[in-house]
């Protein structure tokens, strides 16, 4: 069990609080009507706009366990800072913001910031004037060179600018820490989904969700994110596990190592070679041959798929390569040129390769369209030296015994 740290430079909670920012985002923006719009890191930690033009600054705090809001806390008043300037830049009063503050600390019992939690809100009438007569006791007698400075900036404000001010202001308190947020979101955001794949479908979404964050920051997407952007992604990946659909996760993905189509000695690759495939279209080949493996590993660790269903899959495919190479292996005979064999294990290649893909029957499931689920689950089936189920050289069968030597 890892225990809260002792040492005092330690970067934890610091490091937690700049994670924090997105996957809070991520739940807020479920949360909020689908037309809010998103900015990370532009205002504040984070700014919503809402429909009807209403600007949220929103400031996170990440804070250590059992930590507390008090009066001077400079969680509390370097918000305040930040926010005294855009509200000063938007013309005051006649600005279109407010100012929330988000904080795993709880606001201490005896704080006037209780004046501004949420939960207060809901209760009481708020008393303005004595709002500001306790901010302006607060920071009068604070020490801190952070305080004083932000009391001239406050005091710069006329008093019906102050209480405007800080009417907006609200504290969100004893929020959730960054590990009880993906339980949140399973629980109240994906009830529609069945409940063994809510795991996966959350870490697919705030995969997808932390790219686009990486691409806001970095500016490659600045425009603001919408929440129906979410749901619509949430609505897409979801349906990929339905009882006709599988998730599809590693389309584009390439092997880490660098593919050798030369000295790869891989049985589904001697294959190819025995037919004469040039090398650029056998490096197509262990592209699907890798992605169909790691996607049945994927689909084998998520627990999606039914008892058996691979081997039906497999199946399928076999009966339907077997029909074809009957048809084209015909009118072979023994006396045959090595030219001709090869030609006629290219035609069967060449159809398992481009039009098998088209064929409904050989989907793992109906929805299951993508190309390298059928064309690596023939080399998969190509590849086992003990059981070899699908070929495509007429004699290699015969020759597999002496393959397999040199291969060694």
């Amino acid at each position: 069990m890892v225990g809260k740290s002792t040492d005092n430079y330690s970067a934890g909670e610091q490091g937690l609080g700049y994670i924090y920012q997105p996957r809070f985002a991520l739940l807020q923006l479920l949360k909020l009507p689908e037309e809010t719009s998103f900015l990370i890191e532009k205002d504040d930690d984070l700014d919503f706009l809402d429909q009807n033009g209403i600007k949220t600054l929103s400031s996170l705090k990440h804070k250590a366990i059992g930590e507390r809001l008090t009066d001077l806390d400079t969680d509390f008043w370097k918000s305040i800072r930040i926010w005294l300037a855009r509200y000063k830049r938007d013309d005051r009063i006649n600005s279109n913001l407010r100012f929330y503050l988000f904080t795993t600390s709880s606001i201490g019992e005896s704080s006037f910031l209780n004046k501004f939690s949420f939960e207060k809100l809901n209760k009481h009438i708020k008393e303005f004037e004595e709002t500001v007569s306790e901010v302006e006791e607060a920071i009068s007698r604070s020490k801190s060179k952070l305080i004083k400075a932000i009391a001239l900036e406050f005091n710069e404000l006329k008093y019906f600018e102050k209480t405007d001010f800080l009417s907006r202001v609200i504290i969100f308190d004893s929020g959730p820490r960054i590990i009880d947020i993906p339980h949140i979101i399973k629980d109240q955001h994906m009830r529609s989904i069945r409940p063994e794949y809510r795991s996966s479908i959350f870490e697919r979404l705030e995969g997808w969700w932390n790219d686009l964050i990486i691409d806001q920051l970095s500016g490659v997407k600045p425009d603001a994110i919408y929440g129906f952007e979410i749901s619509d992604k949430l609505h897409q990946i979801a349906e990929e596990y339905r009882s006709d659909n599988l998730p599809i996760t590693f389309r584009d993905k390439s092997p880490i190592q660098e593919i050798d189509v030369e000295n790869d000695n891989r049985l589904f690759v001697i294959q190819l070679r025995e037919i004469g495939v040039a090398s650029n279209r056998i490096r197509n080949a262990i592209l699907d041959y890798y992605r169909a493996f790691e996607q049945r590993s994927s689909w084998a660790r998520e627990n999606i798929l039914i008892s058996g269903e691979i081997e039906s899959f497999e199946d399928r495919l076999v009966d339907e390569w077997s029909r074809y190479k009957d048809v084209v292996f015909e009118d072979l005979n023994e006396s045959d040129a090595e030219d001709v064999l090869k030609s006629a294990g290219k035609n069967v290649y060449r159809w398992a390769d481009l039009e098998s893909g088209n064929i409904h029957s050989l989907r793992i499931r109906e929805r299951v369209t993508e190309p390298y689920v059928i064309r690596g689950g023939f080399h998969i089936l190509a590849n086992n030296p003990s059981n070899v189920r699908i070929f495509w050289h007429p004699h290699f069968m015969d020759r597999l015994g002496e393959i397999l030597g040199i291969s060694k």
